[in-house]
């Protein structure tokens, strides 16, 4: 039997059992059917079946277990839902794009840099072990590269962009730095104590973007959207505060809880005359003023 088919057998057991609790049948009968679909040989015993459960516990880090109570074989995890599902995606994908070489003419990808995630596992080593960071950082606004030395606390992902959270030796407040514009990173022997009440998850709760949270409250907002824009709002809401007040053929109305930041205005303009801004009335001036300069650029 090849990797190839192996693999693929690894992958077609974990997405009949992401569907739903399945007995060694059940897993069986479906390895048989596709066999005939894909013209491949992805029968298997019992024993070869408890072999691959112990593949996908090291390759994949997903725990195959059996329900004695039930008979059946479940998929168990102990992570944080949100983190279980990007397991899964990341998952769907490498198996998509290990299929590329025979459908090349058939995917298009995005065209853009490397995100940085090389140093993903080096960050989460630093974080865990509470040691420093040096890099050399690209500013973007600024055109310069410079050393930064970091005390790193969390990592946090906008916008497909991951990003390093933490606070320089010098410094006496919280910075964000992307790892796409990251480079030379080493992990130094340097310890450091993490923060007792830090928490990202609290840092961010009514953050939209990378931008952290300034002296200021948080912002009572409430937006209204045409109703075919309010779909888009529904489905993939702006921010975990978000709340529905008014839902129906005319439009969709969502009040929100967040700082307002550059992110989130810009996000706001992208909407254009899909949304309208109902409170607070600074914001409202804002965006009203910015459509003003646009409309003054083709007058």
């Amino acid at each position: 039997m090849s990797k190839r088919e192996s693999f693929a057998r690894y992958s077609l057991i974990i997405k009949k059992l992401r569907t739903k609790p399945c007995s060694f049948k059940e897993i069986a009968d479906y390895l048989a059917l596709e066999s005939e679909i894909q013209d491949y040989d992805f029968n298997i015993s019992k024993r070869t079946f408890q072999r691959d459960v112990q593949d996908i516990r090291s390759l994949y880090s997903i725990d195959i277990e059996y329900d004695f109570s039930q008979k059946v074989y479940v998929i168990e995890s102990n992570l944080q839902p949100e983190i279980t599902e990007r397991m899964f995606e990341a998952f769907d994908t490498f198996n998509a794009l290990n299929l590329s070489d025979r459908l090349s003419n058939h995917i298009h990808f995005e065209k853009r840099k490397p995100q940085g995630t090389e140093h993903l596992y080096g960050l989460l080593h630093a974080i865990k072990n509470t040691l420093k960071i040096k890099f050399i950082y690209h500013k973007y606004w600024e055109d310069e590269y410079t050393e930064r030395k970091l005390k790193p606390y969390a990592l946090k992902e906008f916008r497909n962009r991951w990003y390093i959270i933490g606070q320089e030796d010098n410094g006496d407040h919280i910075k964000s730095f992307a790892l796409d514009r990251l480079s030379a990173l080493e992990i130094l022997k340097e310890k450091f104590e993490m923060p007792a009440d830090f928490n990202v998850n609290q840092h961010y709760k009514y953050c939209f973007g990378i931008v952290g949270p300034k002296a200021e409250q948080p912002k009572n907002i409430i937006l209204s959207f045409t109703s075919f824009q309010g779909k888009y709002i529904k489905s993939l809401p702006l921010h975990e505060s978000q709340q529905i007040l008014v839902d129906n053929e005319n439009e969709l109305r969502i009040s929100l809880r967040v700082h307002i930041n550059h992110d989130f205005f810009m996000e706001l303009l992208s909407f254009g005359n899909e949304m309208k801004v109902i409170q607070p009335e600074s914001l409202k001036a804002e965006i009203a003023k910015k459509a003003r300069q646009v409309k003054k650029l083709y007058e």
